[in-house]
């Protein structure tokens, strides 16, 4: 398998800090992924064009408009994969120094939940004897699982049944822990904004959690988040 021309996309900061702004999972205009890397729309034209080439992001139409997103979730696994092994970025402002504390504290990997929040829930999940080790990397949902979840409004039938793989664990960039993958999480971190226990910040990929997000996290799974 040739693994350069692919490394030779991410080995650029421009294209890295545009896939990066995409790991929130939602569609971006060339204009906002130009402002993520500061760098000109014009600038910006020319690196989407090789993020297209390359088939690491595909193109989203709305009538006139074009939003970028990254072609699938085996993307931004090589991403966070990456995060996990390259050195912090330096922090050079109050702004950043503030907008990398939301990130760890709460924030999504492309679909699931991450960050301090995601390991705890995972924790939760797996101290409580809701999900137990199903192989390597791998997790099932118990007898006590499938009622908490099912109560929460989860069709656990349909998410086995997806192409997806159902329940892994993912090791989280920040905390070198792990954080649930897979549909489940999936799933379980869109349920818990459709239920307003998370919210979304203004920085990009942050959630931040709500008193809501508090009870609910702490009565249907055990976990207390600071």
């Amino acid at each position: 398998m040739d693994i350069a021309p692919v490394a030779a996309l991410l080995g650029d900061r421009t294209r890295a800090a545009m896939l990066t702004a995409l790991l929130d999972g939602r569609p971006l205009a060339a204009g906002e992924l130009a402002r993520a890397a500061g760098v000109s729309a014009q600038t910006a034209s020319a690196h989407l064009g090789r993020l297209l080439d390359g088939g690491l992001v595909t193109v989203v139409r709305q009538g006139r408009h074009r939003y970028y997103r990254l072609r699938g979730r085996e993307v931004a696994q090589v991403i966070e994969a990456l995060s996990r092994i390259g050195p912090p970025v330096e922090v050079r402002s109050l702004r950043q120094s503030r907008d990398a504390r939301r990130l760890r504290e709460a924030r999504t990997c492309y679909d699931h939940l991450a960050g301090e929040a995601g390991v705890a829930l995972f924790a939760a999940l797996v101290g409580g004897g809701l999900i137990e080790p199903a192989g390597p990397d791998a997790y099932e949902v118990t007898a006590k699982g499938e009622e908490r979840l099912t109560a929460l409004g989860l069709d656990l039938a349909a998410l086995r049944g997806a192409r997806r793989r159902f329940a892994w664990e993912c090791l989280d960039w920040t905390e070198r822990r792990p954080h649930l993958n897979g549909a489940l999480g999936a799933a379980l971190t869109g349920r818990m904004l459709e239920l307003g226990w998370f919210e979304r910040g203004t920085t990009r990929r942050a959630l931040a959690v709500t008193e809501a997000g508090h009870r609910g996290l702490a009565d249907s799974f055990g976990c207390v988040l600071a």
